[in-house]
């Protein structure tokens, strides 16, 4: 007698069969879209439009928003070895010009002209990549503020104590983030957004990543939708 018990066909499949006469139901995919990742130095004028806008853009297409500080003085002065844009002749006075004829357009009041003198974005920098790391839900909130705060008031945001009197959401307070933006902790977590963002081809501020699919200026956030209603070209 053998000792291996044998099984039929029938009771090793375990599938049951389809009728000819049966709907087959595909379950919908629950898996929700990818983000959309905002790369922005503070310093950024074009960022702090498309700061602006993103929030929305991205809801409009079931998305959330990734919001990562990056500094233009590690990709442009340091990586691609440029001068910072208004120093550039001929390029620098058209930038200038470009700015304030977009924030007239947009009828947003600023304070501080793209050429007054540019405050210290670590200490900025360093909070947001903090709140991004322990306050996520409430990075967006910042962003908004530290902006607000520089270039519609002109504050000098360029010591971490500066951070203290930021408008904030509940949940996050003005001493909290100016705590944090001193550690050595978000200086920490601000060095690896600055070295991903490169190793990921971000150069300028803003950059809207899609999908893998980078976007940058301002000026780009129309095509993004573009790419975000079609899917892609």
């Amino acid at each position: 007698m053998p000792l291996r018990h044998e099984t039929s066909a029938a009771s090793t499949n375990h599938a049951s069969p389809v009728r000819a006469d049966q709907t087959v139901v595909t379950m919908p995919d629950m898996t929700p879209p990818a983000p959309l990742h905002f790369h922005f130095d503070f310093i950024s004028p074009f960022g702090y439009f498309a700061s602006l806008q993103v929030e929305a853009l991205a809801q409009r297409h079931g998305r959330t928003v990734e919001w990562h500080p990056m500094l233009l003085g590690v990709s442009v002065l340091k990586v691609m070895g440029l001068k910072p844009l208004l120093d550039t002749p001929l390029k620098g006075p058209y930038t200038e010009r470009d700015v304030l004829r977009y924030a007239r357009e947009h009828g947003l009041q600023m304070a501080r002209a793209p050429s007054d003198p540019v405050m210290n974005p670590l200490p900025s920098a360093r909070a947001q990549a903090w709140v991004r790391q322990h306050r996520p839900q409430h990075a967006g909130a910042l962003a908004q503020a530290i902006y607000r705060s520089y270039w519609c008031e002109g504050k000098d945001l360029s010591f971490a104590d500066t951070l203290r009197a930021l408008e904030l959401p509940a949940g996050l307070t003005g001493d909290e983030v100016a705590t944090a933006a001193a550690s050595e902790e978000a200086s920490a977590l601000l060095k690896a957004e600055v070295n991903a963002a490169i190793e990921a081809g971000i150069f300028g501020s803003p950059t809207l990543v899609v999908d893998g699919e980078p976007f940058w200026g301002v000026d780009k956030l129309e095509q993004a939708e573009r790419w975000l209603a079609r899917g892609g070209w």
